[in-house]
């Protein structure tokens, strides 16, 4: 497939939300052979970064649709597969570390609004075009460290302090997107995970009897 690196952080923003939603059949980047970005991984980190903190401004152009479809092409598994932006040690700790972190404002400012109040894990309808890509947001998010990377425990504790923080936001989605990704780092990082978890059942934001059990199930790492 063709190669495209030499993107302006504008003209990167065209390439990823400007392509239009079709009706039926996959989106544009599972078509044969489509023009696929793929820069130096502190170029990815810096443009990352600034998208997550201004997404307002940066997306200002985009239906939600043609948002979601950019993000899934830009950041789900499923869609590129794993490229090592972010497990990539060329890029500094410092950078890595803020874009780990700018991901709140990701939900702050896009999720929360613009989300509906529906559950993804029990397929509620009325789900809005952004709603799928913030339930999966963790599950699908390509690799923060690898193993061998000394900065691997503070990637993974940056990810879970953003979830715990998005716990705290009004957004029934945005708090069953955390739910699901510490859901997925329970194994791993129990203790943590178990922590953001009963900071959450115990304050009362957790006011439906669906999210309080999604969250228990989140802390014994039983999500799908």
């Amino acid at each position: 497939m063709p190669a495209v690196s030499n993107l302006s952080y504008d003209d990167w923003l065209e390439h990823a939300f400007s392509h239009s939603i079709r009706p039926h059949g996959n989106p544009w980047f599972f078509d044969e052979d489509p023009p696929w970005w793929d820069p130096e991984p502190p170029v990815a980190i810096d443009y990352f970064t600034r998208l997550f903190s201004t997404t307002e401004h940066s997306l200002a152009f985009f239906s939600d649709a043609q948002i979601a479809q950019g993000l899934t092409y830009l950041l789900s598994t499923s869609a590129s597969g794993d490229n090592g932006w972010f497990y990539k040690t060329s890029t500094s700790t410092a950078a890595r570390l803020r874009c780990v972190e700018a991901i709140e404002n990701l939900f702050t400012d896009l999720f929360a609004p613009r989300c509906a109040a529906v559950l993804g894990h029990i397929d509620e309808p009325g789900a809005a075009p952004l709603n799928a890509v913030c339930y999966m947001w963790w599950d699908e998010f390509p690799c923060l460290a690898l193993a061998d990377d000394p900065t691997f425990d503070l990637m993974h504790r940056a990810a879970i302090g953003v979830m715990r923080r998005t716990l705290r936001l009004d957004s029934i989605a945005c708090q069953e997107a955390a739910l699901h990704g510490l859901g997925h780092w329970a194994r791993n990082r129990p203790d943590e995970v178990a922590a953001s978890i009963d900071e959450f059942l115990g304050d009362g934001r957790s006011k439906r009897a669906e999210i309080v059990s999604y969250a228990r199930s989140a802390r014994c790492g039983c999500v799908l």
